[in-house]
């Protein structure tokens, strides 16, 4: 399926952080927290040990103009934080429904940004959906804690492929109407 081009992407702001577009300084926190064996074997795409280059076509991708995601830095800066805490991000489906993703710096761990970030992007709501959609590992509680607590419901069981494990994993997968 092609879908049509991404619109210019929106600043999320909230008092704590700023969802923002990544941008090409972000390149070493993002190798720096995405080649963390904990953070990679928590996703479906990043692979572990992160290959050189990664993280300059991961930032490539999502400042192209044909890209078919939406990808956000979570910047603390505002309050005082760091630049790049973790990453969220919005991938068009169709009828008006996107996939969230997301994860955080372990560093940020247990602080509440992951359920912040994700929250945030409901509220702003870029895309102008009617549903969101995501899934979890299901070795990741955490990540399932996030979304219950941001109003998403339970749907089904399922399986995806992560890169970083080489292997399919069981998952969680969720719903939230907007």
């Amino acid at each position: 399926m092609k879908l049509d081009h991404i619109p210019e992407q929106a600043v999320v702001e909230t008092e704590r952080f700023d969802l923002r577009p990544l941008r090409k300084s972000d390149m070493g926190l993002i190798g720096h927290y995405a080649g963390d064996k904990r953070v990679a074997t928590m996703t479906t795409s990043i692979p572990h040990p992160l290959p050189p280059g990664s993280a300059e076509a991961f930032v490539a991708r999502a400042l192209s103009k044909d890209r078919d995601e939406d990808i956000w830095a979570i910047d603390g800066t505002k309050s005082d934080g760091a630049e790049l805490m973790g990453i969220v991000s919005l991938k068009p489906l169709d009828r008006n429904q996107s996939e969230v993703a997301y994860w955080v710096a372990p560093v940020f761990w247990n602080t509440g940004l992951a359920s912040d970030a994700v929250q945030a992007l409901i509220d702003a709501n870029p895309h102008a959906d009617d549903t969101m959609f995501a899934s979890v590992f299901q070795d990741n509680p955490a990540s399932a804690q996030v979304l219950t607590h941001c109003g998403f419901q339970y749907l089904g069981d399922a399986e995806s492929y992560s890169v970083a494990r080489d292997a399919t994993v069981a998952t969680w997968t969720y719903s939230r109407k907007l």
